[in-house]
């Protein structure tokens, strides 16, 4: 019995009406729910159904769960669709949610103007367009969107100024405007968003302005960006009002002035970047910003010393004043910080010596203090830490011994420490570093013989005009990864190892002047890869192999000063050699007729016994008669026994050959089942009929980690694919070959362009693995500019080189300014430079590149990768990586195509870059450095222009280089200008500035 009976109706009316108030509600919730799904798919159809969105299906599951989309309440809040390869405009419909907040479609390729329709969304708070190809004009009126609390335009093609009205976003907290091309101004009135916190404007082409002191008043700004940004003028004084400010950026610029001490006095400053500015005076003294992690002032115009208050920052971590006049004695405090991995203070004038305990307090990993005057020893302690990786103080006054503890520093991979005047020997330890990559110890005064093994990643030795003594090792062969030996100027004897020729990826071999005898090897022609040859000023004798011609890349030799004999092999004139001298030997008989021009008159003085046809500079002529037949017909009956002892070798061999061909074919078989492909494009192929291609018939090239093959696929065979066979080749390798692997497989299979060869598919095996790309019948530009063409045709037409420019260039500006995160190729050259039956380019080899962490900002890496005569300056000192390292390898391609020249046809010692400088320097001709095989006299001021883009594209600073979006664009306008009317540049005076002044 209920205690309070009057009460039972009133509840059971309350239950009532508070169940039918409850209808109502459920019924709005249902029609809205549908409303925002149709609004969804509609939006799907107007992007055409990307297969990102194959989740965007109402009978699959409910649009909360849909692929990108949050839900709050069963409303839709947040649409997020970043890289899901969206290519057309943005659809009307995004504000029909009218609780949606957030919105990003960001590292798309969503053309078209900024989309105004989503100025109606309301209660936006967070918009992300970044990483697009938007253009024109930020709207006028954005500030409708007042709930903004994070705008990001970063990384599109905006123009003009940046609208004041950004400046009445009051709700404002961070505003992402980095990589547009605003060619205008930019508002003082950002200064007024006082809950600003993040600011980035940088890369982007602004009128010339000053930082304006109205931005001291964002007293809660944390981040502030404008690297690039065509800043002129000095660091406002306002700026020490900052009190939050954590990182502050302003590289690349045209700065003046002090740097304000206020700046030094930030508490929580961690990141301070003022590098590639006009900053004078003297390093403050006073410093109170104790959460300094990473100081960059590098490249400026500071003079005085480096305080000793520097050593106060505990937390510094990435010292950088290189480029500066700074001068006096480097400050012990600075040896003694705690946490310093990275210290970097080359060309300046400092004098002194090393403090004694550097490295010891600390991880140090980078230490260069090179172009100095710094005098004394080397710290026994620069790598008592074991992770010491870069040592570089070459051009200095440094003497005594290198440090025993520099043989025990498995952690070295570089090692820069010509022109001073160390002595002594070696440490034995360090010739066997396991780790080392340069080994660069020219121009000082070391004594004592080679070991006979060299560390096995050793890329570079560089010990010429030292006093070493002895014969060559013969165990070299073990160091594969040589690429560069310049042994020049010591007191080398004997004879040269055959075991030399085994390097497969020695580029360049220098080792003139010593006193090595005997014959050159007559395994020469397993220098594959060999571009440059100085045994000049030996004691060599015997003949110039023959075999020699085999060596395809190979563009300079010298031989002279020996005592070789007998005639010059007429194979040799098969090489497209820019550069010959056979002089001061004891050669004879006749100078192979391709060489009997103007072009060599210098290249066989001294050879009392050598005659030629036509006249050369101090040569006889040849006497004519029947010695000459004699000899041919004792030439074609030794070619006749030479015939048929071939014939029975091979009738002796063949059953033998067909005995192990058919196992090989069984084993095959069976192997077929091992192997797994994953395909990256549609394919209509198996890895079996891959696997049977790979014969020795189909073989079209070989590099350091494997070989290439052509090989047919389809039902008549008429199509065809590359396949690049990446081997197993020891423990050592396997590792480096893998990341290579791995590195290409995951930049190739994501990234699709007209302009970058295709990866079909990889097949992995049990001892090889396999990248499938389309075939490319013309094959590299390196063939078409240095070595053997297709057919024998003519040289390439302009039309067509720029045309490859162009197409190299727009896959280069993808790569950099498209891709998320930017890719950087690390070994742009000619021969990675692929060309389809219509000679249109694509860039390939992917195994060297790297994906930047942050856009514009290097990364350091472990090992200097690339080739020689490509490698920017900047990356083989201080292995650190940007996206100018690509811009300089690309710059030397471009001075190829306009010069026919090879990379380090440059003269001895000097690449084509250093050489297109120094043509500059001596006020030359333009017209005298270009190809003379481009005939075409209408296309001449495109090809000046392509040189000067060239030269600038190889500054020595990376600051100095445009970026590729820049260089697509002066080569596109380069094309669309006519050869008429225009006036003639008779020097290389004005290259930078007409470049710069070029409406990029």
């Amino acid at each position: 019995m209920a205690l309070f009976p009057a009460a039972a109706p009133l509840a059971s009316s309350s239950f009532l009406l508070l169940l039918l108030c409850s209808f109502p509600c459920f019924g709005d919730a249902q029609p809205r729910l549908r409303e925002e799904e149709s609004l969804l798919l509609a939006i799907k159809r107007d992007w055409k159904s990307p297969p990102a969105l194959d989740s965007w299906d109402a009978s699959a599951s409910p649009h909360c769960n849909w692929k990108g989309i949050t839900c709050v309440d069963d409303s839709v809040v947040s649409v997020s669709l970043s890289n899901v390869d969206i290519k057309t405009e943005v659809p009307s419909g995004f504000c029909r949610l009218t609780n949606l907040t957030t919105l990003d479609l960001s590292y798309n390729y969503i053309p078209g103007t900024f989309p105004v329709s989503l100025l109606n969304c309301s209660n936006l708070q967070s918009l992300n367009l970044s990483q697009n190809y938007f253009v024109g004009l930020i709207p006028s009126d954005i500030d409708r969107l007042s709930n903004l609390r994070y705008l990001n335009l970063s990384g599109n093609n905006f123009t003009g100024d940046i609208p004041l009205s950004v400046t009445r976003l009051s709700n404002l907290e961070q505003l992402h405007l980095n990589q547009n091309l605003f060619n205008g101004t930019f508002p003082v009135e950002i200064g007024d968003l006082s809950n600003l916190q993040v600011l980035q404007l940088r890369d982007c082409p602004f009128l010339p302005a000053r930082i304006p002191s109205e931005f001291g008043r964002l007293k809660k700004l944390k981040h502030f960006s404008m690297i690039h940004g065509n800043l002129i003028g000095e660091i406002p004084d306002t700026f020490s009002n900052l009190t939050d400010l954590v990182t502050l950026e302003l590289s690349d610029n045209l700065l003046s002035g002090k740097i304000p001490q206020g700046l030094f006095q930030l508490q929580n400053l961690e990141i301070l970047y003022l590098q590639f500015n006009r900053l004078s005076g003297n390093l403050p003294r006073s410093i109170a910003a104790l959460n300094l992690r990473e100081v960059d002032i590098s490249t400026n115009q500071l003079t005085g010393s480096i305080p000793e208050e520097i050593g106060k920052l505990d937390q510094l971590q990435f010292l950088f004043l290189y480029n500066n006049s700074l001068s006096g004695e480097i400050p012990p405090s600075l040896a003694r910080l705690p946490l310093l991995n990275e210290v970097s203070l080359f060309n300046n004038s400092f004098t002194g010596v090393l403090p004694s305990d550097f490295g010891a307090h600390s991880p140090l990993q980078f230490f260069d203090v090179s172009t100095n005057r710094i005098s004394g020893t080397l710290p026994e302690t620069l790598c008592k830490n074991g992770v010491l990786r870069v040592l570089v103080v070459f051009s200095n006054y440094m003497n005594g011994t290198l440090p025993a503890s520099l043989g025990r520093c498995q952690s070295l991979e570089h090692l820069q420490i010509y022109e001073n005047q160390f002595s002594g020997q070696i440490p034995p330890g360090l010739w066997s570093s396991k780790n080392l990559v340069n080994m660069m110890i020219r121009e000082n005064f070391f004594t004592g013989n080679l070991p006979s093994r060299l560390g096995p990643a050793l890329a570079r030795l560089e010990i010429r005009n030292n006093k070493f003594i002895g014969e060559l090792p013969s165990q070299i062969s073990a160091s594969a990864n040589l690429n560069v030996i310049i042994a020049s100027n010591n007191d080398f004897s004997g004879e040269i190892p055959a075991s030399l020729t085994a390097l497969p990826q020695l580029e360049s071999l220098y080792l003139d002047g010593n006193q090595l005898s005997g014959e050159l090897p007559s395994q020469i022609f397993s220098w594959a890869s060999l571009t440059l040859l100085n045994l000049h000023n030996n004691r060599l004798s015997g003949r110039i192999p023959p075999s020699i011609s085999s060596l395809r890349d190979l563009n300079s030799v010298d031989l002279s000063d020996n005592q070789l004999s007998g005639q010059i092999p007429q194979e040799l004139a098969r090489l497209r050699l820019t550069h010959l001298n056979l002089s001061s030997n004891l050669l004879s008989g006749p100078i192979p007729a391709d060489f009997q021009n103007p072009a060599y008159d210098e290249s066989f003085l001294n050879n009392s016994g050598l005659c030629a046809q036509q006249t050369l500079l101090n040569v006889p002529r040849c006497f004519s008669g029947s010695r000459g037949s004699s000899k041919k017909s004792r030439g074609v009956l030794a070619a006749v026994i030479a015939v048929l002892a071939a014939l029975t070798f091979v009738v002796a061999v063949g059953f033998v050959l067909f005995v192990w061909m058919d196992r090989r074919r069984r084993k095959r078989r069976q192997d077929l089942t091992t192997w797994k492909m994953v395909s990256f494009q549609r394919v209509d192929f198996e890895e079996s009929s891959i696997h049977r291609g790979l014969t020795e018939n189909n073989l079209i090239g070989q590099g350091a980690t494997g070989k290439v093959y052509r090989i047919a696929i389809g039902r008549h065979g008429t199509e065809y694919v590359a396949v690049k066979k990446i081997r197993k080749a020891g423990h050592v390798r396997d590792e480096k070959l893998e990341k290579e692997f791995q590195a290409e497989v995951e930049i190739m299979g994501r990234i699709r362009h007209a302009n970058i060869v295709k990866l079909l598919c990889c097949v992995s095996g049990e001892d090889s693995k396999l990248l499938v790309y389309e075939y490319m019948g013309r094959g590299s530009l390196d063939r078409w500019l240095h070595g053997k063409r297709d057919g024998g045709g003519a040289a390439l037409e302009w039309p067509t080189r720029y045309g490859i420019a162009v197409g190299a260039a727009q896959g280069l500006c993808y790569m950099h300014h498209a891709c998320s995160p930017p890719i950087i190729h690390r070994d742009v050259k000619s021969s990675n430079i692929l060309l389809d039956s219509e000679f249109k380019a694509r860039i390939a080899d992917f195994g060297l590149a790297r994906m930047l962490a942050t856009p514009g900002r290097p990364d350091t890496v472990s090992t200097v990768a690339g080739s020689f005569g490509y490698i920017a300056p900047e990356y083989a000192h201080t292995t650190r990586v940007s996206e100018k390292c690509d811009v300089y390898s690309f710059g030397v391609v471009l001075l190829e195509l306009v010069t026919g020249r090879g990379p380090h046809d440059g003269g001895e010692h000097t690449s084509l870059a250093e050489w297109a400088w120094q043509h500059i320097q001596d006020d030359n001709l333009i017209d005298d450095a270009l190809d003379k095989e481009v005939e075409e006299a209408a296309h001449t001021e495109a090809m000046r222009t392509v040189f000067k883009l060239g030269v600038l594209c190889t500054s020595t600073l990376p600051s100095a280089r445009p970026s590729m979006k820049d260089v697509l664009q002066i080569l596109l306008q380069c094309g669309s200008r006519t050869a008429s009317g225009r006036k003639k540049t008779s020097s290389v005076k004005d290259v930078v500035p007409l470049l710069y002044s070029s409406p990029v």
